[in-house]
């Protein structure tokens, strides 16, 4: 009789519902733009918010230094699931927290067989997988093909923030290039937020003749403070995504980051 009591409360028992960890550096509302194309990318799967999956989102807010901490969260709770909605430094934070739950990168940061987040791109071992766009080795690209738009073109201002090791690798890049093309490269620190008013004023004083532009958080969140600059400058610019050019900015050369996301859903 007891044993017949218990069969349909077992039978009742609600299925699992899995979770995913969304972990980004970026404010919730300016990384709406990913995360929304994401989820209608799973819905068009079948994978419902709200129904048959629950996404914890987790912030940086634009400050690296909370990524560990907000990594070591979303472990807490033990998602099924790690989706990195950015580069290295949200990749490490994540990688350091778990070696069990798998981490999906969406694409963006350096190489990650360089970067030593897989063994390779073709049996990644471990716990990550996901996209890589490269977009940090086409920076040499993105010189060649601003020099093809701007002929003319010999000294380019390319920003960039020190200590960081996609954009240190850009640079690199860009520099290389630079050699062959016959271009003449000036490197802009930027730090944080504040400094792109003193920066861009600089900048044209020396009247350069274009504009380079790497990706990451921080340029992003000023992408119309830089758009809005080249514009008033009549500077042409290049960039990592079409989010610029549609802002203004004169050319991208990248990956289509809305396939991109399709992709990650898959």
């Amino acid at each position: 009789m007891l044993s017949a009591l218990c069969l349909p409360a077992e039978a009742q028992q609600p299925k699992k519902v899995p979770r995913i960890g969304y972990l980004t550096s970026s404010e919730r509302a300016r990384d709406s733009a990913r995360s929304e194309a994401i989820r209608l990318a799973l819905r068009n799967l079948g994978h419902v918010e709200g129904q048959n999956i629950i996404t914890e989102y987790r912030s940086a807010e634009g400050n690296l230094d909370r990524l560990p901490a907000l990594a070591a969260e979303l472990v807490g709770l033990k998602v099924d699931i790690i989706v990195i909605a950015g580069g290295d430094d949200l990749i490490r934070a994540a990688k350091n927290a778990t070696k069990t739950i798998p981490i999906v990168m969406t694409g963006q940061g350096s190489d990650p067989v360089e970067g030593g987040f897989v063994a390779s791109l073709a049996r990644p071992g471990g716990n990550v997988s996901g996209l890589t766009n490269l977009l940090v080795q086409l920076g040499d690209k993105r010189l060649e093909l601003l020099k093809e738009a701007v002929p003319k073109l010999a000294r380019v201002a390319v920003l960039y923030i020190p200590g960081n090791r996609t954009h240190g690798l850009e640079l690199k890049e860009i520099q290389t290039a630079a050699t062959g093309l016959g271009v003449t490269v000036q490197p802009w620190q930027l730090r944080g937020p504040e400094d792109f008013d003193r920066v861009l004023v600089a900048i044209g004083k020396q009247r350069p003749d274009g504009l380079q532009v790497p990706g990451g958080p921080l340029m992003r969140d000023n992408e119309k403070r830089i758009v809005g600059f080249a514009l008033k400058s009549r500077l042409p610019s290049v960039f990592t995504t079409r989010i610029a050019v549609d802002a203004g900015g004169l050319m991208y050369y990248g990956a289509d980051l809305a396939e991109s996301y399709r992709r990650v859903a898959y």
